[in-house]
């Protein structure tokens, strides 16, 4: 199959494909005479072993030691595969509490005006017009901020 067919029946852009091959991650494909690619069924099963991991948040590092320890199982207890996944899920934990501090960072500068206003008499704009001149925030407190709130 082309990779036009190949991107069809995996839901992946051709570029993605050949960005895949490039890094990797696919193994590069026959070509034919005409110096097509030509893809086979297991390009079909790689591509979606690496869409399902990308879809987990994976990075390409991560993907590519999973795929070679798909390709190449040993006789050894999987603490690898476990590691790895473990490393993903603390960066998952961290990313999490990185976006609660995001949301009431955005809480708190929406607490800033809840009543109809005037664009010039906003109290979001006015806030982050504040801190663009070096005011302090109620987005981004200081350590001191920090200390007195909690």
């Amino acid at each position: 199959m082309q990779i036009g067919e190949l991107a069809r029946q995996t839901g992946c852009e051709v570029e993605t494909i050949r960005y895949y091959e490039r890094e990797g991650l696919l193994p590069a494909p026959a070509r034919s005479a005409s110096g097509y690619r030509s893809y086979e069924p297991q390009h079909v099963e790689q591509l979606n072993f690496i869409r399902h991991c990308r879809s987990l948040g994976m990075s390409l590092a991560d993907i590519r030691q999973l795929a070679d320890y798909h390709r190449h199982p040993a006789p050894e207890p999987c603490d690898r595969v476990n590691a790895l996944i473990d490393d993903q899920i603390r960066r998952v934990h961290s990313q999490i509490e990185t976006l609660q501090q995001l949301e009431r960072q955005l809480q708190a500068l929406r607490d800033r005006c809840h009543s109809p206003h005037t664009l010039a008499d906003c109290g979001i704009l006015k806030t982050l017009e504040d801190a663009s001149s070096g005011e302090p925030c109620v987005c981004h407190p200081t350590a001191t901020d920090k200390k007195i709130a909690g």
